[in-house]
């Protein structure tokens, strides 16, 4: 039965309690960097996924209580086969590194990890590449290409 107060009658006072606090976006200065590409932020998993357009880029992550993992996530194009030519990607990105809590399992995911002494200008290469649309970046996920199907 849906019972509602009448109008009439006062409605009891809410207690109060605590907003949970939302999660600041880690690594800000990244999102300052891909600033003209107005990129999109969404909570994801354990932290927060970039979108340019309908291609996901990014995941930028700060958990203390699975830190081995933290830094940014990028997320590399469907045609992207890092063992083709590994060096490359090394010689840009000397600390990128498997995702251990994707246990090898998808691999086009890698990780600079933000304990590396030179994550801030990896992370700022990785926007450098964005921002020069690089082909290696970003996919679009299943959920935002069944969208782009029913639009067309």
């Amino acid at each position: 039965m849906d019972w509602r107060y009448p109008s009439s009658m006062p409605r009891p006072a809410k207690t109060a309690t605590p907003k949970s606090k939302r999660k600041t976006i880690p690594h800000p200065f990244i999102l300052e960097a891909l600033a003209p590409l107005n990129p999109e932020v969404r909570p994801m998993f354990s932290g927060h996924s970039v979108y340019i357009g309908d291609k996901i880029v990014f995941m930028l992550r700060e958990s203390q209580k699975q830190p081995e993992d933290n830094g940014l996530w990028l997320v590399f194009a469907e045609d992207f086969d890092e063992s083709r030519d590994p060096k490359t990607l090394r010689r840009e990105f000397p600390s990128i590194r498997p995702i251990q809590l994707l246990g090898g399992k998808i691999k086009h995911w890698l990780i600079l990890p933000s304990d590396s002494p030179n994550f801030e200008s990896e992370a700022l290469k990785a926007c450098d590449l964005l921002l020069a649309h690089d082909p290696r970046l970003g996919r679009i996920p299943e959920s935002r290409k069944s969208k782009a199907r029913r639009k067309a």
